[in-house]
C-alpha cells in the first residue's frame, strides 16, 4: 500500500478540465472554463437503484462519492441541488447528521447552476457556480472549508476571505486539502499541509485560502488536481507544476522528496500538456499530440507499463496504440486509470475489482466513465457527469433517428453513387442554402434525387447529417473536406466544428498541410492553432513532407511570422 503522509485513504472525486491549447510565448487572457461533461446512464451506479423513473429523469447533473460509493449529491433540471446517502462528518450538508436513502433538498444551493464539484477524504466537498462562487462544508478538522476555524460544517457555506472578489471556476480536493482556480489562472489551496501540499513553503496548516505563488507568480493555470497529499497545476503553455508529498514519486519530479512550493516537472519538458489527473498516488498527462505519460506509485499497476514498479519520473505509455488519446481518467480515491482513444475505444488497468491490470486492457465501454461505475473500488464517480435519458425522444433526437430514412424522406441527394435520404423541410428549416434552393426556381427544387459531384460522400452525408444533430461524425482527416463544403455554403458553426475536429487530429506529420488548409479556407482560429503547434515543435515539422511541399509564399509567411515570435532565437 501506499504511503500517504499518516492519512488513510478514504473517498475523493475530483473533476479535471482538459486546459486549452498551448501557446508557447504568447499569453492571452483566460476566459473562464465550464466544467467538461459527458451523456452517461446513471443508473450504472447502485445508489440510483433507491429512485423512481420520474426523480431519475428530473437529474441533469450528479455526483457520486463516499468510502463505498455511499453518497450522492444530484442537481436537477430546475437546478435544484439534492444529496443522499450516508452521510459520513456531514458530508450531505443537510444541517444534520443523518442518513437519508430519500433525497433531500439543499434549499441554499438550489437555483445556482453547478460548474465543478470535487470532495476529499474527511470528507468534505467544494462546489462552484457559474457566478464563481465558492462553497464548502463537512469535515473540517484541518480548516479544509478554508473558514478559518477547525468546526465542521453541518451545510454549505460561501468560501470569502481571500477568494471574496474573485470568481472561482474549478476546484479541486486532496485528502483533507482545497484547491480553487480562478478565471485569471490564479491557483488559492489551504487545508492539511504536512507534507507542502498547501504550496506555501512550510508544513503549517493553511486556515484560509491562500494564492500558490513562487514558479507559478506570474503563470495563467489553466487546470488543477490533487492526490491525497499532492498538487499539480497545469500552466498556460503546457508545462506542469507539482507540490507536496512525493514518497513514491507522484510529483514527477524525479526524486522522491517532498516540496513545499510547486516546482516544474522537467520530465515533460518539451511536451504541451492539455490534460492531467490524479489517482491516490499517481498521476496521467495527455499532450497536445494525443501521447499519454504516467508516474507515482504502481502498486496495482495504474501506470500501465506493465509492471508494479513505481516511476519517479513521466514515462510514456499506450505509445503502440495506433489511434490518438484524446482523454485520461482517475479519481484520488482508486487506484484505476482509463483512457480513451480517438476512434473511441476505451482503455483500463490498475486496480480492476481486486484485480491489477499492469496493461491498459481494451473494454467495451464507450466512455472512461463506466470503467469507474463498474470496475473502481470504490466505484465512485472521477466528474460531475450530466444524465441522458431514453424514455422518451425529444423534438432533436426524432430529427436524428430520421436522417437518412428512406420510409419517411422525400429527396435523395446522390454523392459517388450512394443515396442520402432527407427531408426538404429540414433542409430549408436548417439552412441557408438549401431554403434558396427549394424556394426559388432552381432545377433542383423539382427533382427528387439531386447528384452532387464537388464532394465526397463522407463529407456531404456529414454535412447532412449534422443539420439533423448539430453534431459531426467524421475523421480529423476528411474535417478539411467539410470545411471547404462550410466555407462555401456559409454555415460559420460548422465552420468553427470543423476547426475543432481539426484540431483534435493534429499531428507532426500533418501540422503545416492543416496550417495551409486553414489559410486557404480563411479560417482564423485554426490557423492560429496550427501555427503555435508548428512552432511549439518546429524541429520535427521542419523535417516532415508536407513543410517541404508547401509554396514558397506561404512558407516565406510562416518563417517570418515564427521569427518575430522568437522561434528562431537561441
Amino acid at each position: 500500500m501506499e504511503r500517504s503522509c499518516s492519512v488513510k485513504s478514504r473517498d475523493s472525486i475530483t473533476h479535471h478540465a482538459p486546459a486549452p491549447p498551448c501557446s508557447r510565448g504568447h499569453t492571452t487572457p483566460l476566459s473562464q472554463r465550464r466544467t467538461r461533461r459527458t451523456m452517461v446512464d446513471v443508473t450504472k451506479w447502485p445508489l440510483f437503484s433507491l429512485m423512481e423513473g420520474q426523480e431519475l429523469s428530473s437529474i441533469r447533473q450528479a455526483c457520486v462519492f463516499g468510502t463505498s460509493a455511499n453518497e450522492v449529491i444530484y442537481i436537477t433540471h430546475n437546478d435544484d441541488v439534492y444529496v443522499f446517502g450516508l452521510n459520513c462528518s456531514n458530508c450531505l450538508g443537510t444541517g444534520d447528521s443523518q442518513s437519508t436513502i430519500l433525497p433531500k433538498k439543499l434549499d441554499f444551493l438550489s437555483g445556482r447552476k453547478v460548474v465543478s464539484l470535487s470532495y476529499g477524504s474527511g470528507p468534505h466537498i467544494l462546489l462552484a457556480t457559474e457566478e464563481g462562487e465558492l462553497f464548502a462544508w463537512g469535515h473540517n478538522g484541518y480548516s479544509q472549508l478554508g473558514n478559518g476555524t477547525t468546526n465542521q460544517g453541518v451545510a454549505p457555506v460561501l468560501v470569502s476571505a481571500s477568494l471574496l472578489n474573485k470568481r472561482v471556476t474549478e476546484v479541486a480536493c486532496g485528502s483533507h486539502h482545497s484547491l480553487a482556480l480562478t478565471n485569471t489562472g490564479e491557483v488559492y489551496a489551504w487545508g492539511y499541509n504536512n507534507c507542502g501540499q498547501v504550496g506555501s513553503g512550510s508544513t503549517a496548516n493553511q486556515p484560509t485560502p491562500r494564492r500558490v505563488s513562487n514558479c507559478l507568480q506570474n503563470k495563467v493555470v489553466v487546470s488543477i488536481t490533487c492526490g491525497q497529499t499532492s498538487s499539480l497545476a497545469v500552466v498556460e503553455n503546457g508545462e506542469v507544476y507539482g507540490w507536496g508529498y512525493n514518497g513514491n514519486g507522484q510529483l514527477g519530479l524525479g526524486n522522491n522528496g517532498n516540496q513545499l512550493t510547486p516546482c516544474r516537472l522537467v520530465g515533460l519538458q518539451g511536451l504541451c500538456v492539455l490534460q492531467i489527473v490524479s489517482g491516490y498516488a499517481h498521476s496521467l498527462a495527455l499532450t497536445d499530440e494525443g501521447l499519454l505519460y504516467a508516474w507515482g506509485t504502481n502498486t496495482y499497476g495504474q501506470l500501465g507499463t506493465g509492471n508494479k514498479s513505481n516511476q519517479l519520473s513521466p514515462v510514456q505509455i499506450m505509445a503502440e496504440k495506433e489511434s490518438r488519446i484524446v482523454e485520461i481518467a482517475a479519481c484520488h480515491s482508486t487506484h484505476t486509470s482509463a483512457a480513451k482513444t480517438q476512434s473511441g475505444q476505451v482503455y483500463m488497468w490498475g486496480q480492476c475489482r481486486g484485480q491489477s491490470i499492469v496493461l491498459p486492457f481494451l473494454t467495451h465501454f464507450s466512455c472512461t466513465d463506466d470503467v469507474f461505475a463498474c470496475f473502481a473500488t470504490p466505484s465512485v464517480m472521477w466528474r460531475l457527469l450530466s444524465m441522458e435519458h431514453e424514455d422518451f425522444l425529444t423534438v432533436s433526437q426524432s430529427l436524428k433517428k430520421e436522417f437518412d430514412s428512406p420510409e419517411t424522406a422525400d429527396l435523395k441527394f446522390s454523392v459517388d453513387g450512394k443515396y442520402i435520404h432527407v427531408h426538404k423541410a429540414v433542409l430549408k428549416i436548417r439552412c441557408e442554402h438549401f431554403r434558396s434552393m427549394f424556394q426559388s426556381h432552381w432545377n433542383e427544387d423539382m427533382k427528387e434525387v439531386i447528384e452532387i459531384d464537388q464532394f465526397t460522400y463522407p463529407v456531404y452525408r456529414s454535412f447532412l447529417q449534422f443539420l439533423y444533430t448539430d453534431n459531426i461524425d467524421l475523421p480529423p482527416e476528411d474535417a478539411i473536406g467539410l470545411l471547404d463544403l462550410a466555407t462555401s455554403y456559409c454555415e460559420n458553426r460548422l465552420k468553427r466544428l470543423c476547426q475543432h475536429i481539426i484540431k483534435r487530429g493534429i499531428t507532426i506529420e500533418n501540422a503545416f498541410s492543416l496550417l495551409a488548409a486553414a489559410v486557404r479556407y480563411d479560417a482564423e482560429d485554426l490557423e492560429e492553432f496550427c501555427f503555435k503547434f508548428c512552432v511549439n515543435h518546429l524541429t520535427e515539422v521542419t523535417q516532415t513532407a508536407a513543410f517541404w511541399q508547401i509554396q514558397g509564399n506561404l512558407l516565406k509567411e510562416f518563417i517570418c511570422r515564427a521569427s518575430r515570435c522568437g522561434a528562431f532565437k537561441n
